[in-house]
């Protein structure tokens, strides 16, 4: 399940890297005390989309919005619940409507595009290696990765697999910083295989690793 939630047209120029606010907002709608805080890789959420970047950052449009999705229905219920208790985010922006959308009839192969770039990243030996579509096991890291989750999560990961769209030359790399942290991400047109779970799982919950915190959502 997916909720949609228009914003209102901000007053303020919002930092490029709002990223930890919007985390920070959703912590606040979940709430503490409850099955589920300080559980990882229960939800993925989008960057804000329609808005105007200017040298300072960002404005929102008239039309702006972003999208929470998780496989968990009663985690999605919460997060209304706590929307509807305190619709104020930051800088003066505030949830104004909330849509919600069921997860689609997915067929056996579905092309995506990304909301926010994805992040992955592999131990090697001692040190961290950051993996982006520039390097030749970016899909089978993103395909690994997603293999876990899905196992996690106690479903199947028999025989799905991502690549990237070859039908299309779009390619960007994104170095996002998060509470002072430089992360190495991607942003590219993916194609993923698999059964109809498999797939309603990714586009609910994301792709690769932090989607708890903005990224790897798919459009």
């Amino acid at each position: 399940m997916r909720i949609y939630l228009r914003l209102s047209k901000s007053q303020k120029t919002i930092p490029f890297d709002y990223q930890e606010l919007l985390t920070g907002v959703i912590h606040k709608w979940i709430g503490e005390n409850n099955e589920f805080h300080g559980k990882s890789g229960q939800y993925s959420f989008s960057w804000i989309q329609n808005t105007i970047a200017t040298e300072k950052g960002l404005n929102l449009k008239n039309d702006a919005y972003f999208f929470i999705g998780s496989v968990n229905d009663a985690l999605i219920k919460k997060i209304v619940s706590g929307i509807l208790e305190s619709p104020e985010m930051f800088l003066d922006v505030r949830v104004l409507d909330i849509q919600i959308k069921n997860i689609p009839s997915f067929r056996s192969l579905e092309k995506f595009l990304m909301a926010s770039p994805v992040f992955l990243k592999i131990r090697e030996g001692e040190e961290i290696r950051h993996v982006t579509l520039n390097d030749k096991d970016f899909e089978e890291v993103l395909t690994k990765n997603l293999k876990r989750k899905l196992e996690k999560a106690n479903l199947s990961s028999e025989g799905v697999s991502i690549i990237l769209n070859p039908e299309t030359s779009f390619r960007q790399t994104k170095l996002v910083t998060y509470k002072g942290i430089k992360n190495k991400a991607s942003l590219a047109p993916i194609i993923i295989k698999g059964t109809q779970e498999q797939i309603a799982y990714a586009w609910c919950n994301g792709l690769g690793n932090s989607t708890g915190i903005g990224f790897g959502t798919l459009k």
